[in-house]
């Protein structure tokens, strides 16, 4: 999608579908769906790490963690964030801020379900973030896991393990051109509408 950046479209989903689309399909990318997630401490200190997108709409843009992680601490301290997405490919940027809600039990369980069995048991052993003392031990956490499901069992999602669902109050979108040049939309929420405005690069 060309995005008109003197006259963008009133809804700013609109523009993230068509470009998400595009470099999940034309990119050639690994992980289209990678983006930063910043968080910062109640005084104020940042952070920041790459996790994927899993699930968005109008509601907001979702991903899941470990909520004991460090990540999870921070959200629960200061439930706001900003996510970036690059596609290095399109020069292209999205950045979205905004509030901070745990996604539902069932949500969370319906995406832990859909995890490969791997997954499952290692977010069942890592408590993340944690210290630990080496990787035999880590290995040790996982063969423990592994033997309470040796006759088959279904791994349940552990209670801290679930989503976040970034509810978006602005959004930029950023096209790269030759020489720094670029074009920069923002929109903002206002109620129920967006404003946008054109921003020098």
């Amino acid at each position: 999608m060309k995005l008109d950046f003197d006259a963008p479209p009133h809804d700013p989903f609109d523009v993230f579908t068509a470009w998400f689309e595009e470099a999940a399909e034309k990119a050639g990318l690994p992980n289209p769906n990678a983006m930063t997630v910043a968080t910062a401490t109640p005084d104020g200190r940042p952070t920041a790490r790459i996790v994927l997108l899993k699930q968005y709409d109008h509601r907001g843009f979702v991903f899941f963690t470990n909520r004991e992680s460090r990540k999870g601490v921070e959200l629960g301290e200061n439930p706001r964030a900003a996510l970036l997405m690059h596609w290095d490919t399109l020069d292209r940027q999205v950045r979205i801020e905004g509030s901070i809600e745990p996604t539902t039990d069932a949500e969370s369980d319906a995406y832990f379900s859909s995890r490969p069995l791997e997954s499952r048991l290692n977010a069942i052993a890592s408590d993340q973030s944690r210290p630990i003392e080496d990787r035999a031990s880590l290995e040790a956490r996982r063969a423990r896991v592994d033997a309470t499901h040796a006759d088959g069992s279904d791994p349940a999602r552990p209670p801290h393990w679930g989503g976040y669902r970034l509810r978006p109050e602005r959004f930029e979108f950023w096209q790269g051109h030759p020489f720094r040049l670029h074009d920069r939309v923002t929109y903002v929420a206002d109620g129920d509408r967006w404003k946008t405005m054109r921003l020098m690069p």
